[in-house]
């Protein structure tokens, strides 16, 4: 663990190299616009509401940090915060990996966050920081399932699929970001596991790997993840209710 004498630095690292394809063509996911803003400004400025992070590090796709640095530039983002443009790799776990070692010595506490995730409140991302700093190695934010999961063997697209068990549901959870770690256990895992194919999209399933332990806070449903089309339009009517709520 950080020595517990030096304040506690809490940096966020935000990878968006991805081209987000379930959402159909066009701009890459990250900078689609939501609410007239893009996506990625909107995730930028959910990390850096909390007073605890001090530095926001968001990955670019590897030709794109400077049409990402502009970006930042060009919106208001929260002055306390200093925000910091890296190239990506090709993998999202490479890419995470980049933005860690961008970090600066006297960061202690990692949060990971999916620039698809762009309306997790603060209190999320403050629950997170809290449970690292209380001693976890890695904190996740997760929500109860609402549906009955089954595994099943998977079969071609559209064809009907033999059922193989079903998970008690009340031992399930359903994962978010930001996901907080221990700087130190953070790189030991992404230095213990290779990237493998389309890499780890999980960094505390990673964590998992190394045997260390990985507890779970309350997540929240506004932090769900923006992938496809109607989901968009969920975010939307979420923005809307917010800015009749907050008048900004």
């Amino acid at each position: 663990m950080s020595d517990q004498s030096r304040p506690y630095r809490t940096a966020a690292v935000i990878p968006a190299a991805g081209r987000g394809v379930r959402l159909g063509p066009g701009a890459p996911k990250a900078l689609r616009a939501l609410g007239g803003t893009p996506m990625l400004i909107h995730a930028v400025r959910a990390m850096a509401a909390s007073r605890s992070v001090s530095l926001v590090v968001v990955v670019a796709p590897p030709d794109g940090a400077g049409e990402v640095k502009n970006l930042l530039d060009e919106h208001a983002l929260p002055e306390r915060t200093d925000y910091l443009v890296v190239p990506g790799g090709g993998t999202r776990q490479e890419s995470v990996r980049l933005g860690v070692e961008a970090l600066p010595e006297d960061v202690s506490v990692v949060l990971v966050h999916d620039a698809a995730r762009p309306l997790v409140p603060v209190d999320t991302v403050d629950a997170v920081i809290e449970a690292v700093r209380d001693g976890a190695p890695a904190v996740v934010p997760a929500l109860p399932l609402a549906d009955t999961v089954k595994e099943v063997e998977p079969g071609a697209q559209g064809e009907a699929e033999p059922v193989l068990g079903t998970p008690v549901r009340a031992r399930l959870r359903a994962v978010q970001t930001p996901q907080g770690f221990d700087r130190e256990t953070l790189v030991r895992a992404h230095a213990a596991v290779a990237v493998d194919g389309e890499g780890a999209t999980d960094d505390a399933g990673m964590v998992e790997r190394l045997g260390a332990p990985v507890v779970v806070v309350p997540g929240h449903e506004e932090a769900f993840k923006v992938t496809r089309p109607l989901d968009l339009v969920l975010a939307e009517a979420v923005l809307a209710r917010r800015r009749a709520n907050d008048g900004f």
